[in-house]
């Protein structure tokens, strides 16, 4: 079925109070948390602008500090999983982000490299499971023709944390010399807190499945259940005997690798963009404001185009049309150099770079057997978080090797395309 031929599902009285309870309860606590723990995620982007001179990092010190954080996330990404789905979403979910908090708040005690990516790589390690844990966890409670819608507005907290978090990291980093503490030690201490309070209002208010959750009308948990268990009915995908034979199978492995080239773009731009913006003619909170345009664009993407895609019930095309819109708006940065057309043309790649990430993961999810699903994604974004070592220390190789950021930036630009062409491959709208 094309975009333009499909229309919208009509949906029954029961499934419409069901769905709009379900997104109340969960879907604002989850885009708080994953903003707050995203945001203590890249917020390293801002501390650079004064913590790099403190603590005597180079381009390629600051590249790696920041991006040895996604090998401790690779690492402990599919055990983790594992662990939510033995222990639940609602004491592994909260967990997460309780360690998140305190590892996040110790970087304010890192004295130069070494600590630098001690500390960085411990953060990875802890921040391992969130996201492949929440996806799975929204596999138990949306079904497929509501997943698109929400898990954009669950990644909306993605762009949404840098929209917001920049001018509010700007504004931190004025806070120096206060209690003699550095702004940026400020900025680790105040954007790591949230997360710990987050973590224990996950013990209280998620469930794991619609057969716990007592604040469940009768009427709505026999239909979500009947629906759920429809749709596992439906599936064509084989069942998995021992689990790490998923790490071979060609279609997931595509699914990984189109995840992987718009993470190197989506952290590349996150981790960089404060020192790509600033100029000794603005101040911190201006190189804020200047950050955030671009994420502001990437937050009407999120919300439309995971609506477009579920109200068109399409995705393969919702998916590769962004991933080359992403790889044009980084490309152009080439051939534009003045401030004003280069965030122009960072937010076009913005619209593509979060625009694709509700489809894409509507397209994986559906196409993984419901006993796979906790493992499969987890080595979707696990694999595909090695992006976000690679986007980020190419830009500071390259940068270090050319003196351009442009350069970098066309590299990112590249591995977009690759995204959007794999995404039309006959393997990728096969089922794993």
């Amino acid at each position: 079925m094309s975009v333009l031929q499909a229309t919208a599902p009509v949906l029954d009285p029961v499934e419409i109070r069901t769905m709009r309870r379900i997104a109340w309860r969960f879907l604002p606590l989850l885009v708080v948390a994953f903003l707050v723990t995203y945001l203590d995620r890249v917020n390293v982007g801002f501390a650079a602008l004064t913590a790099n001179h403190d603590l005597g990092l180079s381009p390629q010190d600051f590249a790696f500090g920041a991006s040895i954080f996604f090998l401790g996330y690779f690492v402990c990404e599919l055990p983790s999983n594992l662990a939510l789905e033995k222990f639940g979403a609602r004491l592994w979910l909260g967990r997460i982000l309780i360690t998140i908090g305190i590892i996040s708040a110790a970087m304010a005690a890192v004295q130069g490299a070494r600590s630098f990516y001690a500390v960085r790589l411990l953060l990875g390690m802890a921040e391992a499971g969130l996201f492949p844990g929440v996806i799975f966890f929204m596999t138990k409670w949306f079904p497929k023709r509501h997943r698109a819608k929400a898990m954009a507005l669950f990644m909306l907290a993605i762009p949404l944390s840098s929209f917001l978090g920049a001018p509010i990291s700007g504004l931190i980093l004025g806070l120096n010399g206060i209690q003699g503490l550095r702004g940026w030690q400020w900025l680790y201490l105040l954007e790591g807190a949230p997360s710990v309070i987050l973590g224990l209002l996950c013990f209280a208010l998620l469930s794991d499945t619609p057969k716990t959750a007592r604040w469940l009308p009768e009427d709505e948990r026999d239909w979500l259940l009947h629906e759920l268990a429809r749709e596992a009915g439906q599936s064509t995908a084989p069942a998995a005997g021992s689990r790490w034979h998923l790490l071979a199978n060609p279609t997931l492995l595509i699914f990984a690798m189109i995840f992987f080239g718009v993470t190197a773009g989506t952290y590349g731009l996150s981790l960089w963009l404060p020192l790509i913006l600033k100029s000794p003619g603005y101040s911190d909170f201006q190189t804020g404001l200047m950050v955030a345009i671009p994420f502001g664009f990437g937050c009407v993407a999120t919300i439309f185009w995971g609506r477009q895609s579920d109200r068109m019930d399409e995705r393969v095309w919702h998916t590769a049309i962004p991933a080359f819109l992403a790889a044009i708006g980084l490309a152009a940065c080439l051939i534009l150099r003045s401030p004003a057309t280069q965030i122009l043309a960072l937010s076009v790649a913005s619209l593509g770079l979060y625009g694709v990430k509700g489809p894409f993961w509507a397209l994986a999810t559906e196409r993984l057997a419901n006993v796979d699903a906790a493992p499969g994604i987890a080595i979707i974004t696990s694999l595909a978080g090695l992006a976000g070592f690679v986007g980020p220390y190419a830009i500071g190789w390259i940068r270090g090797a050319t003196g351009s950021f442009e350069l970098g930036l066309l590299f990112l630009a590249g591995l977009c395309l690759v995204s959007g062409l794999l995404t039309l491959l006959p393997m990728g709208r096969a089922r794993v």
